[in-house]
């Protein structure tokens, strides 16, 4: 029988990316809850995000993202109070005049792995400016190697540095220190290290990196600590909160 864990991070790998970007206009989308504290200090931008810039200042800015179930979006109760349209209109209120699109290819249960292996068909289809590589949550709770982690981040390197993309990579989520999942029990302390380590690498290749890990810290006074009730997948103020959070830190990088 496969375990919890297997079962959770499972769920949706092979599935489609969730959500199309047909959201409402940003004026209508909730923004960060009265006890989601905002700061633009968890993004560092590491003297990347260039090609950014020159396209904020065009007037059009085109994100493409990747990784698993939290970006896909699992979890919201609307597709529009996801991640993705909810960074799209937090940019949007933040860079007046800037056309944003954010392209969703989250694929839930994926691994730094396949995220590396569909890098560059991805980056075709979609021609962005930045993107958005949110890793490290399922590859620890599968208990996969570091350096195997690294390695396939490696390689997503090369292919992001021949796209001329900029990056932003988002590190793990925290999950729940009181859950009783015990497949989730004691987890927080490897993604954590994770967390660190893939700000490392940010700062080694000039990667901007999201500290999702450490913003989840002072989310206390969100209901669940902005989680779902499977302890994993985040909920709607959750998802609320990270995307203002993103999109404070990247907007101020990028005026």
């Amino acid at each position: 029988m496969k375990s919890a864990v297997a079962v959770a991070v499972a769920l949706l790998a092979g599935a489609p990316a969730a959500f199309a970007q047909s959201a409402p206009s940003w004026a209508t989308l909730p923004a960060a809850p009265p006890a989601c504290p905002v700061s633009a200090d968890h993004v560092v931008a590491n003297a990347g995000l260039e090609q950014s810039r020159r396209a904020v200042a065009s007037g059009r800015l085109t994100i493409l993202a990747m990784g698993s179930s939290s970006i896909q979006g699992h979890g919201a109760s609307r597709p529009e109070l996801s991640f993705v349209p909810l960074l799209e209109a937090g940019l949007e209120r933040r860079l007046p005049g800037v056309e944003v699109t954010v392209v969703n290819k989250g694929i839930g249960g994926e691994t730094a792995k396949e995220t590396a292996d569909r890098l560059a068909r991805e980056i075709e289809a979609a021609d962005p400016h930045l993107v958005i590589w949110q890793l490290g949550t399922n590859d620890m709770l599968r208990d996969r190697p570091m350096d195997a982690v690294f390695a396939d981040f490696r390689r997503g390197e090369a292919v992001l540095d021949r796209a001329g993309v900029d990056v932003l990579l988002v590190d793990p989520q925290r999950l729940p220190e009181g859950t009783t999942n015990p497949s989730f029990q004691g987890r927080n302390p490897a993604l954590g290290e994770m967390a660190r380590l893939i700000d490392l690498e940010g700062g080694r290749v000039g990667y901007a990196v999201l500290h999702r890990f450490a913003a989840m810290a002072d989310w206390t006074g969100l209901e669940r600590g902005g989680v779902g009730p499977d302890d994993l997948h985040l909920n709607d103020p959750g998802y609320a909160c990270w995307a203002e959070v993103t999109a404070e830190g990247l907007a101020a990088a990028l005026r």
